[in-house]
């Protein structure tokens, strides 16, 4: 994918479904991938009698992979320079999560054209679970 400044302008936005009816099988093979067995994540019955939530729930890292995948397939593979995120809610089993980036800024940095995005990903009752930034290359 080129990202040229030619075919982008502000106010540009993508938006993708990232995964529908999120699987306890899937927050576990995270765990896995990742190292992080932290129980709030795997073990129900801590979760529920100890740490008082409903049920376990996702890695704040797993939706920020899964958003960052949106991402690289909105402005290319190797392009971005930065992204970060802030987890605002937690994502259960079950939900489903959309997310959209948005061009907010077309700019020059150091002899490089940059576009500046705002990424959102909300669940299927559109509150949003994580909000962030990210910047990418584009060509001139």
């Amino acid at each position: 994918m080129s990202l040229s400044a030619s075919s982008i302008k502000i106010g540009d936005t993508h938006t993708e479904v990232l995964v529908e009816d999120l699987k306890r099988t899937q927050i576990v093979q995270y765990a896995g991938a990742s190292g992080d067995y932290n129980p709030v994540h795997t073990d129900e019955k801590f979760v529920t009698e100890i740490a008082g939530y409903p049920t376990v729930f996702a890695h704040g890292m797993l939706t920020m992979g899964m958003t960052g995948r949106l991402l690289t397939n909105f402005v290319g593979d190797g392009r971005l320079t930065k992204y970060g995120v802030r987890f605002v809610n937690q994502v259960w089993p079950g939900d489903t999560l959309t997310a959209t980036a948005e061009i907010v800024d077309i700019r020059e940095e150091d002899g490089q054209r940059l576009a500046d995005l705002t990424v959102t990903t909300v669940n299927q009752d559109n509150t949003a679970v994580l909000t962030g930034n990210a910047t990418a290359r584009i060509d001139d």
